[in-house]
């Protein structure tokens, strides 16, 4: 028994050792930054965990480029501004090309750090109900953009940027009252953000960083009205520092029947 509360013990200890690094130099990292916690093998496996490497540190070298007009424009965007506002229906790679051009500004030095949001909503679902701690509730709604990185960089590669803070990945909640300097951010499924929480997220923008916002006004689980997308979107559109890129569903490049699908219900 005696054994047990001191390991208790150092654990503690360790875990506020480490917070007070993870706050140094204004770099916050989130709730769910944990030793023991790996968002690309949790509840999978070592074996699977390794797979997922191995796929992923073979495809990532896979140079990107559009398949469409909007995708083209998208990039284009990226490329010229430094804010983009990326709108359109699923499946446009929206997402995607952004933490591409992200992981290629990193790579070529033009930027020190990457950071991801997301707002924390829950898509009719109540996380309360979810099994296991807030790191285990949260990991598969944050999945997809380890996903697209994993894609672009490889799944060790992923972990080791995450760990010395290069990468950074967190809810909507966690980007108050910080300046992003020499960043790459990505705000993604912004269609389930507030028009405060849009105008607080814009406000992050520092200098030497870029910053792309994503969403789907039409598909935003937020109740009618309370969307700030849109809206934010309209406004901006006529500032000429800032590109509002509209993807359609002829941009779509999953399955055929899903810009078909869209088109109809």
């Amino acid at each position: 028994m005696a054994k047990d509360s001191s390991k208790s013990h150092k654990s503690r200890k360790d875990h506020i050792a480490r917070a007070k690094i993870h706050h140094h130099d204004n770099i916050v990292h989130t709730a769910f930054d944990h030793a023991e916690w790996d968002p690309l093998s949790h509840h999978a496996g070592d074996e699977f965990a390794r797979t997922i490497d191995g796929r992923r540190d073979q495809s990532y070298v896979r140079t990107v480029r559009p398949r469409s007009n909007g995708q083209r424009a998208l990039m284009a965007a990226i490329m010229d501004k430094n804010l983009t506002l990326a709108l359109g229906p699923a499946g446009t790679g929206k997402t995607y090309l952004a933490i591409s051009a992200a992981v290629e500004a990193l790579e070529n030095g033009r930027i020190e750090r990457i950071i991801l949001s997301r707002p924390a909503m829950e898509a009719g679902e109540s996380l309360g109900y979810l099994p296991g701690d807030m790191h285990e509730k949260m990991a598969p709604y944050l999945r997809p953009l380890y996903d697209a990185l994993g894609d672009r960089l490889g799944g060790k590669r992923v972990r080791q940027l995450l760990e010395d803070g290069t990468i950074e990945i967190a809810p909507v909640g966690f980007m108050r009252g910080r300046t992003l300097n020499n960043a790459f951010v990505v705000i993604d499924e912004a269609q389930n953000c507030t028009y405060a929480q849009l105008k607080m997220l814009l406000s992050r923008l520092g200098w030497h960083s870029t910053m792309v916002v994503t969403g789907d006004p039409d598909q935003s689980d937020l109740l009618e009205g309370l969307s700030g997308l849109a809206e934010i979107a309209r406004k901006l559109e006529t500032i000429a520092g800032i590109s509002v890129v509209r993807l359609k569903a002829e941009d779509i490049v999953r399955h055929p029947l899903v810009a078909e699908m869209l088109d109809v219900i």
